[in-house]
């Protein structure tokens, strides 16, 4: 006999199984010992308790019916009803029991959430019906078509109410966008002689436009052009039988200088390229002057790779600066390199230098004096006080004889 705290088996190999009720028999075993029939069927327990956890998250994270929802747990409820597991059975049918509560509730909240989305359906058409009923006295034609558009993409994103209110309120809408309509039309009908004198207008820009389509004066044109466009968009719509034809013309004239301007351009740009290239070579020579080591020769050698740069035109706008700022690079070094030629090469700099260089001498070496005249007195606080000023001395001095060197001496 072997038993466990929900179950037992008994010596015939009857498998019970403790429940409120009291025990119930859960089956047979004979083919093994009674530990191995009760870990068979608290397997069977296991089993139970995953399929209804798994179904309590279906429940609270999916869309499942209620339906569906019912008919599973109708299912599980049978299995644990049926005594075949051993385990807390009554653990089981408590959490089944609140799984119904649970299901019962989405199944309310759900009918309350319909509910609720009918209700702002409803008012959502009735706010587009007032809006549309507003619109269909507007005057503003362009907006106000723009807008009754936008609103019937709007009522087709919507649910449909019962027939006859959604019926009710779609005749009102319609009506409304009819009426718009209507008045928009008798508007346009008034338009025919302000059409008939934008032709003329047009008809006018055309000829000009023409006319000046075999220019090659490429800036004047090109704003005027850009006048005449701003004439045709001002003098507004001719006659649609008219419209398209004048509109080819005018537009076929300055497709024909804008072509030939391009064409033009476009061979400029194709001479600056190769200039560039030109450039960037030359660039590349001056370069290789660097680090200056013959002054007269390097500037020689420059003067005659700036005569051939002068030569050479211009390159595109956006490349100049790159290039040129490379030129400029070995220019600023030539200069550096003879001003430093000029410094070292200055007599009266150089003498200069040299004084300043004897007094700053003459004043370290008056300064070492005095501190061995005062350590000799065992005066520490002047001597070390005149240790601090010689520093500063010697710093100059060094730095002096530093800028002498420069000048050769």
């Amino acid at each position: 006999m072997s038993s466990d705290p929900w179950g037992r088996v008994d010596e015939t190999g009857t498998v019970y199984v403790r429940t409120a009720d009291g025990e119930q028999v859960v089956g047979s075993w004979q083919a093994g010992s009674p530990e191995e029939a009760l870990a068979y069927f608290e397997r069977k327990y296991e089993g139970l308790v995953v399929e209804i956890g798994l179904l309590e998250k279906r429940v609270k994270t999916t869309d499942l019916s209620s339906k569906d929802a019912q008919t599973a747990i109708g299912h599980l409820r049978e299995q644990v009803d049926a005594h075949h597991a051993v385990g807390d059975l009554d653990a089981l049918r408590a959490r089944l029991d609140k799984l119904v509560e649970l299901v019962e509730a989405r199944r309310e909240e759900r009918k309350a959430q319909r509910a609720k989305q009918s209700d702002e359906a409803r008012h959502a058409k009735e706010a587009l019906v007032a809006e549309a009923e507003e619109l269909a006295q507007s005057d503003q034609w362009r907006a106000a078509g723009e807008r009754l558009r936008s609103l019937v993409d709007t009522w087709k994103g919507l649910p449909r109410l019962d027939r006859k209110s959604d019926d009710e309120l779609w005749h009102r809408f319609s009506h409304a966008r009819s009426a718009f309509s209507k008045r928009r039309k008798q508007h346009f009908a008034q338009l025919d002689a302000q059409r008939e004198e934008a032709r003329q207008a047009k008809e006018r820009l055309v000829a000009e436009a023409e006319s000046l389509s075999n220019s090659t004066d490429w800036g004047l044109t090109a704003a005027r052009y850009r006048e005449l466009m701003t004439e045709w968009k001002a003098a507004g719509r001719a006659q649609r039988e008219h419209e398209d034809d004048l509109w080819n013309r005018f537009r076929g004239a300055q497709d024909v200088f804008f072509a030939a301007r391009s064409s033009v351009f476009a061979e400029r740009d194709a001479e600056q390229t190769e200039n560039l290239k030109l450039k960037e070579e030359l660039a590349e020579e001056a370069e290789k002057l660097l680090p200056i080591a013959d002054l007269k020769a390097a500037r020689a050698a420059f003067r005659g790779i700036n005569e051939r740069w002068e030569a050479i035109g211009h390159v595109p706008r956006d490349a100049r600066p790159k290039v040129e700022g490379r030129m400029h690079t070995v220019e600023r070094a030539l200069q550096e390199a003879e001003e430093a030629e000029w410094r070292r090469t200055n007599p009266e700099a150089r003498a200069r230098a040299a004084g300043l260089t004897g007094q700053l001498q003459a004043a370290v070496d008056k300064l070492k004096g005095q501190i061995e005249q005062a350590r000799a007195q065992g005066n520490t606080a002047r001597a070390e006080k005149l240790e601090r000023e010689l520093e500063g001395r010697q710093a100059l001095l060094d730095q002096a004889l530093k800028g002498l060197q420069e000048f050769g001496g």
